[in-house]
This record gives structure tokens, C-alpha cells and sequence, in this order.
């Protein structure tokens, strides 16, 4: 394939071994000993050492912290800081899956902060308390094809004091430059594929059927759901295919890109059980879609048919879109319960239920939702019984 430069919604460089131009990117950004950001398990992988040393021998010098969890925490990215802080650095280079992107752009925005990182909350205006000055700035890598990080304004991380996922924003965080390699994908697990490739769906699905006014993000989530519908499959049965591979790290970053318009329940019941339960995020994600979209029907119906005549399925209705995702669960051997990977004495459903309609992802729902929705959804997809 070949190799692409957008600029939309940031510098995106885009095809196959982009990597080699990771110093680029550096010298673009004047950035002259960056920290280079990146999660336990791909620490000692030859694409992180591989990028580290192609740094050095270019002269750049670079750092590294790398004890980034699944479900990043706040004490990730407090120890980020120190460590940035410590070496001098003067930018991040947030690299892997969403736990290590996210961390990265908070280390980079928080080395600037004099405030705790949970005064950024995703609420209200909290962002403008932010010193804007000093965020240094963010090249985004992902090796995964899921959470779009690279595209998204903030990160999704757990306060271990609460136990509870959330979303700091600013607009800053979105990183000044992503190289889009499919090559740093292809020893990716076919599972792993298949759980962020369910995530990136429900971005663009959430986007799309989010209420509001935004033709610009519904474009974008239409499009990204017709990739993922063409190419997930592919990329999981057959993970050294490029050009799959590079369609769903593209449907990836345009999920994140359209979900500025809003989310929905389908975010608002994962977070709480990814923090509580340490359930992934994509699995958590494809777990729970067909009982929101069951549940929200009477107000999605027309736009959900619309997906339908987009993506040319055969029965293009509410009921043939549901039968779609239920299918592509089984050909991806993902679940279709929550029973399926949390026993009912470890999910406390009150507790969940109270944070779920409590998360910021809440307010994108198509219907307006109440605590005794979310516990009736957490109820169904324990069973496994769809809204009728």
C-alpha cells in the first residue's frame, strides 16, 4: 500500500514501516529527548526496542517508562511524570495500546499541572483550569487498532482510591503527530484483534446514534463502521494482511474522531466494570451492544436502518443490524454474556449501576437514562435476554 499524510483531525502519517519515521517527527516538533510511553507487556518487544534504538543511533536521546498497566491508573501516570521531569524531557511519545496512549498524553499534559490530575475531570469546563502553557507535545503510536487514542482529546484512567474509571480532558491532549503503521499490528493476538476491532465499532456505532447535531462525525462514523464491517474479519483470521491491518487502525482513529459528538450506554456500562472487574475494554464493549441498542431502539431505529443501506447488509433493518452484530460476535468467538467472563457473586450490580449512570458517557445516550436502566442492562446482559 501506499503511504499517506492527512491533517485531519491532527498530522497523521499513515502506511506501511511510518515508524522509521518516528525521529522525523521529533525534529518537526523540536523535540530533543522525549519520553517514550508504553505499557508493561510491549516494553521488551523489537518494536519498542527497535524504535528506541533507530532514536538513538539518529541522535535523538530518549527515555523510557514503561509501567503502564491494562487498565491504566493514576499512579501510572504520576510516576510518568517523575520520571519526565527527572531526565528533562521535553515531550512524549505515547506508544501501544490505549492504556499506553492514554498515560502519554497524561504525562504530558499533567508535567505542566500544579493541580491533581482528578481536577481535570471530564466535567463541566474543568479543562480551563489547566496551566495551557506548559503541555508539552504528544506523537501518538498505536499498536493496537481499537481504542483511537491517537485522535481523542483525553485519557480514561482509573482512580484507585474509588475504584473508578475517569475521563480527563483537554484539548491538548490530542496528540501533534500519529504515525498509523499497520506493520506494528500484525503480531497482534487474534483475540486482542477481534476485542479492540469490537471497540473501535462501538465508537463510531455510540458517535453515530449519539443525539445532537453533527453531520461531520456522523460522516465520519458511517464510514468507519462500513471498514470495520469489510475488514475486521480479515485483519483476525488473517493477521499479516497489510491492507486489513490498515483499514482498521483507520477506522480506529476515526471512531475517537467522531465520538467528540457523544457516546452512550454501551461506554457508561464498560467503564465501571473495567475498573472494578478488569474486564477489557473492547470485550466489555461488544459484550453489552446489542443490549443497548435493544434498548434504545424506539429512539435509533430510523438512524440504525440508515447504518444498514450504508454497509449493504441483506436485511436492512433494526433487527437485521442486531443479528449482524450478534453474527460477527460468534465468527469473532467473543460472548454474548457478561456471565460469560463475571460470575454473579464478583458483579456488585447496585454499585455499578450508581457509577454507570454516573459516567460522562451517559450523557451522549440516545434516551435519557436512569439508575434503574442501568441496572436492568447490567440484568439483561448477565441473562443474556435482548430488549424486545
Amino acid at each position: 500500500m501506499n503511504n499517506y499524510n492527512w491533517n485531519f483531525p491532527t498530522t497523521m502519517w499513515v502506511g506501511e514501516n511510518r515508524i522509521k519515521d518516528l525521529n522525523n517527527a521529533c525534529k518537526d516538533l523540536n523535540i530533543k529527548k522525549p519520553l517514550l510511553v508504553t505499557d508493561k507487556g510491549l516494553s521488551n518487544s523489537e518494536i519498542i526496542k527497535n524504535s528506541l534504538n533507530n532514536l538513538k543511533d539518529l541522535g535523538t536521546e530518549v527515555e523510557l517508562y514503561s509501567n503502564v498497566v491494562g487498565n491504566p491508573t493514576g499512579s501510572n501516570v504520576y510516576e510518568g511524570v517523575k520520571v519526565y521531569k527527572k531526565n528533562n524531557c521535553d515531550g512524549v511519545i505515547a506508544f501501544g495500546g490505549g492504556s499506553g496512549l492514554d498515560v502519554g498524553k497524561a504525562i504530558a499534559f499533567m508535567s505542566g499541572q500544579n493541580l491533581s490530575l482528578w481536577d481535570f475531570e471530564d466535567v463541566g469546563d474543568n479543562w480551563k483550569k489547566a496551566n495551557s502553557d506548559n503541555i508539552p507535545p504528544i506523537i501518538a503510536v498505536p499498536t493496537t487498532a481499537g481504542t483511537g487514542s491517537e485522535t481523542g482529546r483525553a485519557s480514561v484512567i482509573l482512580n484507585e482510591d474509588t475504584g473508578v474509571k475517569k475521563i480527563i480532558f483537554h484539548p491538548k491532549f490530542l496528540p501533534s503527530i500519529v504515525i498509523l503503521d499497520p506493520i506494528l499490528t500484525v503480531n497482534l493476538p487474534a483475540n486482542i484483534t477481534a476485542a479492540t476491532g469490537m471497540d473501535a465499532l462501538a465508537h463510531n456505532l455510540e458517535a453515530y446514534c449519539a443525539h445532537g447535531f453533527h453531520p461531520m462525525a456522523d460522516g465520519i462514523a458511517l464510514e468507519g463502521i462500513r471498514l470495520i464491517k469489510e475488514w475486521l474479519i480479515k485483519a483476525v483470521e488473517d493477521g499479516s494482511n497489510i491492507e486489513a491491518r490498515t483499514n482498521m487502525l483507520t477506522a480506529a482513529s476515526m471512531g475517537s474522531t467522531a465520538f467528540q459528538k457523544g457516546l452512550g450506554a454501551i461506554h457508561s456500562l464498560s467503564h465501571p466494570v473495567n475498573g472494578l472487574n478488569n474486564i477489557h475494554h473492547g470485550l466489555s464493549n461488544a459484550i453489552f451492544m446489542p443490549y443497548v441498542l435493544t434498548f434504545n431502539k424506539d429512539a435509533i431505529e430510523k438512524k440504525i436502518i440508515k447504518i444498514c443501506e450504508y454497509i449493504n447488509l441483506d436485511n436492512k433493518s433494526f433487527d437485521g443490524f442486531i443479528q449482524w452484530t450478534i453474527d460477527l460476535r460468534k465468527k469473532l468467538n467473543i460472548p454474548h454474556k457478561l456471565s460469560d467472563v463475571i460470575s454473579e457473586k464478583d458483579l456488585e450490580i447496585d454499585k455499578l449501576s450508581k457509577l454507570a449512570l454516573e459516567d460522562p458517557s451517559t450523557g451522549g445516550n440516545p434516551k435519557k437514562l436512569t439508575f434503574d436502566d442501568m441496572k436492568i442492562m447490567y440484568k439483561y446482559s448477565m441473562s443474556g435476554k435482548l430488549f424486545n
